[in-house]
């Protein structure tokens, strides 16, 4: 059986791998799913390295040890009770790096497992400590993890002046990338000159059955965030994510979050035939299932919810290739257009430090989704002319960044 070995467990196995690091000061920026091969937190594996110096530690959106359940909750710095040494939050006071924070380590170990979807902070927290490093003289080190979602691009690229905190450059939705590989697209995009270097895993086969990117009956899952609980959300997130601007629940509040939506107003089995009439090619590789659900907190919380549910893991039902969530979702939002013209759809609220501009545009990197699904005239096939040149272009740009062809 092929065994993937992610970076963080090369670079403990492999002390001729460390060697470069003795007598600098290292940092950690890790979460939650930083975990060893055995679930030992990289923080603590790190520090337990007898030659490697340990100064400080950060934690990205939701923590270094994992603690915030929703968005907009930001996290204090603090000093790690096992380890002494300072843990800076990169989504508190400040998102980037400050220059006393950057004068902490000479190489800092990025150690974090992404969703391969754009809006995921991570992506951001990533090219911000590249900017810094860059600009400070420090050196990262990216210790790379699976992209669990694989190869798959969908979605339109991030528009010129719609980068945000969910938006760290001009991606699609899913991008395809592992950090690694982002870490080398944002280098050359940026033109930043910083001394990088991805500790690359091997036996990573992103094409393989039935994990698709995650190494299913290898490695066990831990939440990289909080409401990102299995591998089915994070197949569904890239179209799910949308749900955040608007007015329907994405399953905050119960046991499957963003990989159902709802709202005690709409009628789910309309909604449904409504989808299968306008678009049942955009619906390949997935169930669309009917559910009652009643959110425990966040929107529509203790109301029963007519909702949807995305099933992607049924090997029966689920195609890896044709499954397409960014659609599934822009689909839904089109059907409740549909049936009801007037629905108070686009959530307006503070999003990610953004004030201005509506989430679902931020989300998108672009007004176009929004647009489309308001436009009574606009067809499926227009959205998807816009996402497949897009896509197309994606696929040839990322090329030089593969790092496990």
């Amino acid at each position: 059986m092929n065994t993937v070995r992610f970076g963080l467990d090369r670079l403990l196995a492999d002390a001729q791998l460390r060697r470069p690091l003795a007598g600098r000061r290292v940092a950690l920026l890790a979460h939650p799913a930083s975990v060893t091969r055995d679930l030992t937190h990289s923080l603590d594996a790190l520090a337990a390295l007898p030659e490697l110096t340990l100064t400080a530690a950060f934690g990205p959106q939701h923590g270094l040890r994992g603690d915030k359940q929703d968005n907009m909750v930001e996290s204090p710095d603090f000093v790690d009770p096992q380890h002494h040494i300072p843990v800076f939050s990169l989504y508190g006071e400040v998102r980037r790096p400050t220059a006393a924070m950057m004068d902490s380590f000479d190489v800092l170990l990025v150690d974090l497992q992404d969703l391969g979807c754009r809006i995921y902070t991570f992506i951001t927290t990533l090219r911000y400590v590249l900017e810094e490093a860059a600009k400070h003289g420090k050196a990262v080190w990216v210790l790379d993890r699976p992209n669990p979602t694989g190869r798959p691009v969908e979605g339109t690229l991030l528009q010129p002046g719609w980068e945000s905190f969910v938006g760290a450059g001009p991606l699609p939705m899913r991008h395809g990338l592992t950090m690694g590989e982002l870490a080398h697209w944002f280098i050359a995009t940026l033109g930043l000159d910083v001394d990088c270097k991805v500790v690359a895993m091997e036996g990573w086969q992103p094409e393989a059955a039935p994990g698709f990117g995650w190494p299913l009956s290898e490695r066990s899952w831990i939440n990289p965030s909080p409401n990102a609980p299995n591998l089915s959300m994070a197949r569904a997130y890239a179209g799910t994510v949308m749900l955040e601007g608007t007015t329907l629940s994405e399953g905050r509040g119960t046991t499957r979050p963003l990989e159902l939506f709802g709202a005690p107003d709409i009628d789910a089995r309309a909604l449904i035939a409504e989808m299968r009439a306008l678009a049942p090619d955009w619906l390949r590789g997935c169930v669309l299932r009917e559910c009652g659900f009643e959110p425990t907190f966040h929107k529509h919380a203790g109301k029963l919810c007519s909702g949807v549910q995305i099933h992607v893991e049924d090997p029966q039902h689920y195609d890896h290739a044709a499954f397409r969530p960014w659609r599934v979702q822009a689909l839904a939002f089109k059907a409740l257009r549909r049936l009801q013209a007037d629905y108070p759809l686009w959530r307006d609220f503070a999003y990610e430090y953004e004030h201005d501009r509506l989430a679902i545009d931020l989300i998108n990197g672009s007004p176009l989704l929004r647009l489309w699904v308001d436009d009574a005239g606009a067809r499926p096939q227009d959205l998807d002319a816009l996402a497949v040149a897009d896509e197309t272009s994606w696929r040839e740009q990322r090329i030089p960044f593969l790092l496990y062809p």
